[in-house]
């Protein structure tokens, strides 16, 4: 069984933690644990998990990587912009965006107004040790994919600074524990998480 199935298995013997009201949009950088927190937290609140690049990738029976080289990046982030909407539109769920969804002005307000957006906040270190092994990330083939990273996290975290919530993700917490803290974060929130 892998580190996240553990997670999530353990997860599930968790008490609910209160009713979702909205949908929380997870944000940040490749490598800040978007996907794998958000799956868990998703099981231990009881309501969907959804993750626009797989939804776009079905939707184009293509990969991310393949839609970048054949249709460019701004062809990528308008159908982004639109599955963003959609998925905001249709169900009430924890929402995992790709690491450059939250740039767009236009996103940003989407979000806030339909959801909340939960900023998963690691430094450069703990990303560059979870994504140096991985050739799945389009923006990071260059000559010097760790100099690459540092730039695009200088340029974005000012941006993902303007998330409505922010959850410090560091890399020897487990899932589990970033669920607790996500959990702890909306509960700030009562329009978003309504307590038991």
């Amino acid at each position: 069984m892998s580190e996240i199935e553990h997670s999530i298995t353990k997860t599930r013997h968790r008490r609910p933690s209160g009713r979702l009201k909205k949908t929380v949009v997870m944000v940040g950088m490749m490598g800040a644990g978007k996907t794998a927190v958000g799956r868990a937290l998703a099981q231990r609140l009881g309501v969907p998990f959804l993750d626009s690049d797989a939804e776009i990738e079905a939707a184009a029976n293509m990969t991310v990587q393949e839609i970048f080289a054949r249709d460019g990046e701004p062809f990528f982030r308008q159908k982004e912009s639109q599955v963003i909407g959609r998925l905001l539109r249709e169900k009430c769920g924890i929402l995992s965006t790709g690491g450059g969804a939250f740039l767009a002005e236009a996103n940003r307000r989407m979000i806030s107004e339909r959801g909340v957006s939960v900023w998963l906040n690691a430094d450069l270190g703990v990303l560059w040790s979870r994504v140096k092994h991985k050739d799945t990330r389009p923006l990071l083939r260059t000559a010097d994919p760790r100099a690459t990273l540092g730039e695009i996290y200088e340029a974005r975290v000012p941006v993902y600074a303007q998330a409505d919530l922010s959850v410090l993700s560091e890399g020897r917490v487990s899932i589990e524990d970033m669920v607790d803290r996500v959990v702890s974060a909306l509960a700030t929130r009562p329009d978003v998480l309504e307590p038991e």
